[in-house]
């Protein structure tokens, strides 16, 4: 089959290539823009206990309003305000109201704005939407910045805004513009390297122009999906689309590539070799496609809907890459035929595989000590896992020079850190009855008992059937403490003091973070061991064999537990952080075990193929290892190389995402596919491919002689599902 998806590519070359630009041309003109959302609440399930608040706090208290941002003020020598300083402040907030600035409502203060201390007050700034993360509302208050300063100027005072809106503009101004980073970066490394591997411009250059082409495609067919099917998307999925259609798009690619280089070194004409190399590394590029699409699709599993959009979007990103990859790269390099390779004319000679063939040699002859030195490296890794903190606080993460984090140090200065972001505790009446005021008194004092925090008097909405209660923590609302507190004893105390014919619910920020890490948890336990059933199975078919995916996918949760455990070293052990990225494991997930099991698959292929031509195995794993090196080399070190930019950026989890994903796909590629997987099957033998046919030679339709140990580099192209 993919021999003739090959040929035709090759045969219709121009067609194929115009097929491509203008479906690209296409989507980019007439598909809608893909929409996005940063409000976590949104994607969380309608049975969990926060969003029921969410719900019924917009039923019954419509015309409630929480600030946008928070200014907070202080004196200059840090002193107690004075009656000149209050009149000063009241000038300045009506200043800042007069310049109506758009999507502001309000800026209002009031003497209960006034700390107990008397050295903080706080104005608070309300928008006219009710999304605090709106870029218009952003751009607000960064003019409101800079009106506060020119309105203090002559007076005792500073301030700081802080709060929701302030704190989006401060992450989004320190991370800077990731996604071109990203993207220069992978475009930069994937044309150095392929410089270097090829020495030729066009191979380096093409490859960027083939998944550029893909990206538009791709993009465009994921954004008309989700409009009409309703699909919600996270802010973050450019950039990870990004990185999944470069880091992918280079494997294919050079897995074509090389094994192309290989036939033309052969003596075989272009367009037979390029239609050959489809042949052959087919059934490869498709199986290692298949795993990563179904590991995204696992995602639909999720409670959580952030990673539920997630993986349908990203299923698609791979399949487009993987018809790119089966036809537009053989319809362009067909055309160029010998000619894609100049000026170099290394690729008519054989390679010396130095390293790899050293390499090869040392794992055939040793295979025990290469096994149990390496699969020991990743077991120790692993167990750093087991310390592994989630942290859902993403301010803890900005650098601390941030004007939002100084702001929100300041005001704990004077309130509980819940101040301005208080969790709500919502009594409503069974059967729409009127609640009495005598047991709303006798609640609040019950949870004012409790001691987790002040409670506010109740706010009883128009209808007299539900009733609000604040309860202000002295602890950062998105903390770890906060939302322990949250899940635990206040919910308790809060559902447990309900009068009878109620029901209390509880929401606000941490208890939205609270479900967050329950549905997270959730999931983790339900979609992660499908996914790795679904990738068993497409490896099982791929190979035609029960043994070997057992052990390649040991080997894989092994390599997460490594990539886990080095992160939390080094991120909670050595640099003394709280926590890590409570999605870091989804994210090691899609990137290392997903992506990064291309490699072990490539391997996996290439040493069936080795022996089904009648190597023994330790001939098998030397020649799989020589053969293989340089092309899980080259693509593991552009898509690390990708996310190793990240260690630049100043906020934290962008730099722990950064080092767990590089860090992980050099393990993944270096020990695991490289090192641990040939050894363990040269162990194994035979048994390995059982209950395959392990020594019929392969052929896909056309006669393919056996190459004989004495030769082992003349004919090592032949072999169906074979890896470059």
């Amino acid at each position: 089959m993919f021999g003739g998806i090959g040929r035709l590519a090759v045969r219709r070359p121009w067609l194929t290539i115009l097929a491509w630009i203008i479906a690209a041309v296409a989507l980019g003109l007439l598909a809608p823009q893909l929409k996005a959302t940063t409000d976590q609440a949104d994607f969380l399930p309608s049975h969990y206990e926060s969003v029921q608040v969410s719900r019924l706090q917009e039923k019954a208290f419509p015309q409630q309003e929480t600030p946008a941002a928070v200014a907070v003020f202080q004196r200059s020598d840090g002193g107690k305000l004075t009656a000149a300083d209050k009149t000063d402040l009241g000038k300045v907030v009506a200043g800042l109201q007069d310049r109506k600035l758009d999507r502001i409502k309000s800026v209002e203060t009031n003497p209960q704005s006034v700390s107990p201390n008397g050295r903080i007050a706080l104005a608070s700034i309300f928008a006219t939407v009710k999304d605090p993360y709106d870029v218009k509302v952003s751009e607000s208050v960064k003019e409101i910045r800079t009106d506060v300063k020119e309105l203090l100027a002559g007076t005792e005072l500073r301030a700081g805004i802080t709060g929701a809106a302030a704190t989006a503009l401060d992450s989004q101004e320190s991370a800077g513009d990731t996604d071109a980073m990203i993207m220069q970066a992978t475009l930069l490394l994937i044309i150095v390297l392929l410089l270097i591997i090829f020495r030729s411009p066009l191979i380096a250059i093409l490859p960027v122009l083939i998944i550029a082409l893909t990206f538009m495609v791709a993009t465009g067919l994921i954004s008309t999906a989700a409009e009409l099917g309703g699909l919600q998307a996270d802010s973050s999925i450019t950039a990870i689309l990004i990185v999944v259609l470069f880091g992918v798009g280079t494997d294919y690619i050079l897995f074509l590539l090389f094994r192309y280089r290989e036939l033309l070194r052969e003596g075989h004409d272009p367009k037979p070799a390029m239609s050959e190399a489809v042949g052959r590394v087919g059934e490869t590029i498709a199986s290692a496609a298949g795993a990563v699409i179904v590991a995204f699709l696992a995602l639909l599993l999720s409670s959580l809907g952030m990673l539920r959009a997630m993986g349908p979007a990203l299923a698609i990103s791979v399949a487009v890459t993987l018809a790119a990859a089966l036809t537009l790269v053989p319809a362009v390099f067909s055309l160029l035929g010998r000619k894609a390779f100049w000026p170099s004319k290394s690729w008519r000679k054989q390679p010396g595989h130095g390293l790899a063939g050293r390499v090869g040699a040392l794992t055939a002859r040793r295979p025990g000590v290469v096994a149990a030195v390496s699969g020991g490296l990743l077991a120790v890794l692993a167990v750093g896992a087991f310390s592994f903190n989630p942290a859902f606080d993403s301010e803890s993460s900005l650098p601390k020079d941030l004007e939002s984090v100084r702001a929100g140090e300041d005001l704990q200065r004077g309130f509980a850190a819940g101040q301005t972001d208080p969790t709500w505790v919502l009594v409503e009446a069974e059967n729409g009855a009127r609640l009495k005021q005598a047991d709303l008194d006798a609640y609040r004092q019950r949870l004012t008992a409790a001691k987790l925090g002040q409670v506010t008097p109740a706010t009883v909405s128009p209808k007299g059937d539900v009733a609000q209660f604040g309860v202000v923590l002295r602890e950062k609302p998105a903390g770890d403490r906060a939302i322990e507190l949250v899940s635990g004893p206040l919910r308790d105390a809060a559902h447990q003091a309900a009068p009878d014919g109620t029901r209390a619910l509880v929401g606000g920020t941490s208890a939205v973070l609270a479900d967050i890490q329950h549905a997270t948890n959730r999931d983790y336990s339900l979609v992660f061991p499908v996914a790795g059933i679904a990738i068993m199975v497409i490896l099982g078919l791929l190979l035609r064999s029960v043994v070997a995916p057992w052990y390649l996918m040991l080997a894989v949760g092994l390599g997460f537990g490594a990539t886990l455990g080095s992160t939390v070293w080094l991120f909670q052990d050595i640099r003394g952080e709280q926590g890590l990225l409570f999605t870091l494991p989804v994210i090691v997930y899609l990137f290392v075990v997903a992506i990064g099991t291309d490699y072990n698959i490539l391997m996996a292929a290439r040493l069936r193929e080795e022996t089904r031509r009648g190597r023994s195995p330790a001939e098998a794993v030397r020649e799989a290892i020589t053969r293989t090196a340089s092309t899980v080399g080259a693509a593991a070190f552009i898509l690390a190389g990708t996310f190793g930019v990240l260690l630049l950026a100043k906020n934290s989890m962008l730099q722990q995402m950064g080092f767990a994903v590089a860090f992980g796909i050099l393990l993944t590629a270096f020990v695991m596919a490289l090192l641990l997987v040939p050894a363990v099957t040269t162990l194994l033998g035979r048994r390995a491919w059982w209950p395959g046919n392990r020594n019929t030679p392969v052929g896909d339709g056309e006669s393919h002689r056996d190459p004989s140990p004495e030769k082992p580099h003349e004919t090592v192209n032949a072999g169906a599902g074979s890896a470059t």
